[in-house]
């Protein structure tokens, strides 16, 4: 189904996706409710304390049907919930924690269009599910129904988002007691999951925020905004004269920003930024930065330069977090925006990433672009070909090797399945586009000749 069909399992790489209503229906919604009990809410246990979740969607049409559908299945099989409504998978997360709940559920496919949605968890202290225990929710779907003599009460709050965002703030400097204050910020919410809870944390810590994106109708999440489509805020900032402009996904997960003048800083630029910030404040543990392999060579040069270690993961904020867990580390994150600041959160979070990195910038005094200059982005070109990745050999080896080669240690090259389709990833970073654009251009030719059994 979605994402998860096309490598024959039901979990993809965050959470189970697809369209609502046709690959994500109401009774898989329930199945996966009861599912979730068994393996992570102590469904079995017929004395003592129910287990206690607590579930939170974005704004799609498709979230309330999906959302009840989830949560009947928790209270059939013993699980009292609680409901968040609209709030940031972030939210859900930190109060997975907070709350002392055995687990959290989230109803958002993210970035996706307002078809599709998901169904995510988070395990107890809000930390995402390894592969393993996904595996047994998806064979619990296919266990015999068990009669039940109790059930779970479910229970509704608003309160508890306010709670999330007393968090975020207090995540900030005590001095100067509004750390934004100066700053005119415009806010793209993707019309998505942080279209309250955003402008409400930035204006508390001083900024004076202008919305755009935050009249979610169900349908128009994601179009033509947020993260992954920047022109409007581009546009926003230069209109209102602004020093910064923030964009969400949405279920603001993670964060892109625009300076003044409207150019674009990727996730790359932002760590760069807070990698920065916590080595002077001796905070940054072990003196290193997980990313995954698709960061910019520029970032690696920023953080040899700043004295700062690089520790690479394969794509996915999932590799990024169990690096960083099992290492001992306290910042990383992805090109895309999606940044974990372990000292605060247990997953990426775009809201507190945006007010970390305002508060950065603000307490330098200087402006987002000179901020955004401590990297230098190297030229990057990305090409996908159809195939599957068994068929690769040694001739795609042999011409990574020269690529390489070509240049000159002033780049990168970049060869991966994808996961979610059947497809070769292919990228190409140089200080020079039309070198990158030449080696990528090779380099396809020999992957293809390699698919052709040639």
């Amino acid at each position: 189904m979605g994402e998860a069909g096309q490598r024959g399992r039901l979990f993809g790489t965050d959470g189970v996706r697809g369209v609502a209503g046709h690959d994500l229906t109401v009774g898989l919604a329930l199945d996966l409710g009861v599912a979730a009990a068994a393996v992570l809410g102590r469904a079995d246990v017929t004395d003592g304390p129910r287990a206690v979740a607590v579930i939170g969607r974005d704004p799609r049409a498709s979230g309330p049907f999906l959302e009840a559908a989830v949560v009947a299945g928790l209270a059939s099989a013993g699980v009292d919930v609680l409901r968040l409504g609209v709030i940031p998978t972030p939210g859900v997360a930190y109060l997975t924690k907070a709350l002392g709940a055995d687990f959290g559920v989230v109803i958002s496919a993210s970035h996706n269009p307002a078809r599709d949605n998901g169904i995510k968890f988070f395990g107890r202290g809000g930390v995402k599910l390894p592969d393993a225990t996904e595996d047994e929710i998806e064979a619990e779907l296919k266990a015999a129904p068990q009669l039940r003599t109790f059930f779970g009460r479910v229970t509704e709050t608003s309160v508890e988002q306010e709670r999330y965002v007393d968090h975020l703030l207090a995540t900030l400097p005590t001095e100067p007691r509004l750390p934004l204050a100066g700053l005119r910020v415009v806010v793209d919410c993707a019309h998505g999951a942080a279209y309250l809870v955003a402008p409400m944390a930035l204006r508390r810590a001083g900024a004076e925020v202008i919305t755009i994106g935050a009249e979610p109708d169900g349908v128009n999440i994601n179009e033509g905004c947020g993260s992954t489509c920047l022109e409007a805020l581009a546009a926003a900032v230069v209109r209102y004269g602004a020093d910064a402009g923030i964009a969400y996904d949405g279920d603001a997960d993670r964060c892109l920003a625009v300076d003044a003048d409207g150019q674009p800083l990727d996730g790359d630029q932002i760590l760069t930024v807070l990698a920065a910030e916590l080595k002077e404040a001796g905070r940054l543990a072990r003196d290193a930065v997980v990313v995954t392999v698709m960061s910019n060579e520029g970032f690696r040069v920023a953080m040899r330069e700043a004295g700062i270690g690089v520790i690479e993961t394969p794509v996915g904020d999932k590799h990024v977090s169990a690096a960083m867990r099992d290492g001992g580390y306290v910042l990383g994150g992805e090109q895309s925006g999606h940044i974990i600041l372990f000292e605060h959160a247990s997953t990426g979070d775009g809201v507190l990433t945006s007010l970390q990195f305002l508060a950065a910038v603000n307490r330098r005094g200087v402006s987002v672009a000179a901020a955004a200059a401590m990297m230098r982005r190297y030229p990057q070109v990305l090409l996908n070909v159809p195939g599957e990745a068994s068929q690769l050999g040694p001739r795609v080896d042999a011409a990574v090797s020269a690529a390489e080669s070509r240049l000159a240690g002033k780049g990168r090259v970049l060869v991966r399945p994808s996961g979610t389709e059947p497809a070769i990833r292919l990228m190409v970073q140089a200080e020079d586009a039309h070198l990158a654009e030449l080696v990528i251009g090779q380099l396809a030719d020999e992957v293809r000749l390699a698919l052709a059994g040639q």
